[in-house]
């Protein structure tokens, strides 16, 4: 077979492939067509053009359970134009209506269809379903998620009864330790030792009402009143020095390490506190001798800030739910050592106003290492500390930094 018969077959393929794929996608756009002619012709008129302008999943039932009409949400819940609804639960509830003539509502675990284009995760989501008759022959079903709606409500429900639970431990003691001073009114030792406990009781129940206040405020703020340009450097600084004290008495070292000069967008004040509960629960959570770490790295655009310590770590288990507020992977430990459960929750939600995550590692007798990332920002022309940090020569100028009550050296290394 010569060239030119060789180059003739195969344009002759090629136009043959072409028309084939030109009729299958006009057959496909046919039939899509005369689909929607037919829901058209058998769904009331005006209902195609809502479910089209709906955002929730809403679907058109006939009298076999197949689906004539569908919201762009639907199919994500198993309601694809043209198929039959395949969830147990959808059939019952449409069959009761049917069966009443009259619209019923009800909840239930709806698990991911085999439909590619199902959103619903592999374990289920809780969803709300309403059917009602439309017209004479169909059934309207509308799908709504809850899953979300159900868990704000426990975590309201959960925050109530902690916060009268927590409340109500410091009051009690505190008119416990009243009607016990009455009792030992001539006793003057007695007295002052009540005395101590109650002003301890005090201290408590004011941490945790101005803990449960400063969540509030983060929780309700939309954005940051004072966002600028923050030094990593002064926040990590301001935070170690803040718990030197608990640091020494706990016998503890608090150590820093990791880059510096690194700056982000946020609020100072805020940030000082998410940094200052990760190490404050560090030192908690350590054994005499121990050390903590307060490292900083500058990676991708973006700022990590990882405190670690050598502590008795925490439970695969537990590491999941350490942000929520009033968790206690070590209940009768954060009680001795006086802590509220809100500490993380605090961090969590303080970084988050800040556009960035916070992550934990930890293993059981080894330690945690808690690292907040935020996006890094760059220094404003006249921010103070930086001016303050340059030399004659325009160097950076060396920084000391104080823990534990000392001096300890500098180590660059990321704890």
């Amino acid at each position: 077979m010569n060239p030119v018969s060789v180059a003739l077959l195969a344009l002759l393929a090629g136009v043959v492939v072409g028309v084939g794929g030109t009729t299958v996608l006009f057959t496909a756009a046919r039939v899509a067509q005369r689909a929607e002619e037919r829901a058209a012709a058998v769904v009331p008129q005006g209902v195609l053009q809502v479910l089209d302008a709906m955002e929730g999943a809403a679907s058109v039932l006939d009298a076999s359970l197949t689906v004539v009409a569908a919201s762009p949400a639907a199919p994500g819940f198993g309601l694809s134009a043209g198929e039959v609804v395949g969830v147990e639960d959808l059939r019952t509830l449409v069959r009761a209506v049917r069966a009443s003539g009259e619209p019923k509502s009800t909840r239930f675990r709806m698990r991911r269809p085999s439909s590619a284009a199902s959103t619903l995760p592999s374990e289920g989501r809780l969803v709300s379903a309403r059917a009602a008759p439309l017209g004479e022959s169909h059934i309207l079903v509308v799908v709504d998620d809850v899953t979300e709606q159900e868990r704000l409500e426990q975590m309201r429900h959960d925050f109530v009864a902690n916060t009268s639970h927590e409340l109500k431990t410091p009051v009690g003691a505190v008119s416990l330790l009243a009607e016990a001073i009455d009792s030992a009114a001539d006793d003057p030792e007695q007295v002052r030792a009540f005395a101590v406990r109650i002003q301890a009781e005090a201290q408590r129940l004011t941490r945790l009402t101005d803990r449960i206040m400063g969540l509030s405020r983060l929780q309700s703020a939309e954005q940051l009143a004072q966002a600028r340009a923050v030094s990593v450097d002064e926040v990590v600084v301001a935070s170690v020095e803040a718990h030197a004290v608990q640091a020494t008495s706990g016998g503890v070292t608090l150590v820093r390490g990791g880059e510096r000069g690194a700056y982000v967008m946020g609020d100072p004040t805020m940030l000082v506190e998410a940094v200052g509960n990760l190490i404050a629960n560090a030192i908690a959570y350590s054994p005499r001798g121990g050390r903590v770490g307060v490292g900083v790295r500058i990676e991708d655009g973006a700022v990590e800030i990882a405190v670690t310590d050598q502590g008795i770590g925490i439970a695969e288990s537990d590491q999941e739910r350490i942000f929520e507020r009033f968790y206690r992977a070590d209940a009768a430990r954060s009680r001795r050592t006086g802590g509220t459960g809100l500490g993380l929750a605090i961090v969590k939600h303080a970084v988050q106003r800040h556009g960035g995550e916070v992550r934990v590692w930890s293993r059981l007798s080894r330690g945690s290492t808690f690292t907040i990332r935020l996006p890094r920002c760059e220094p404003e022309d006249d921010d103070p500390p930086k001016a303050r940090r340059k030399r004659s020569d325009g160097k950076p100028r060396a920084r000391r930094d104080r823990s534990a009550g000392s001096t300890p050296r500098q180590e660059e290394r990321r704890p």
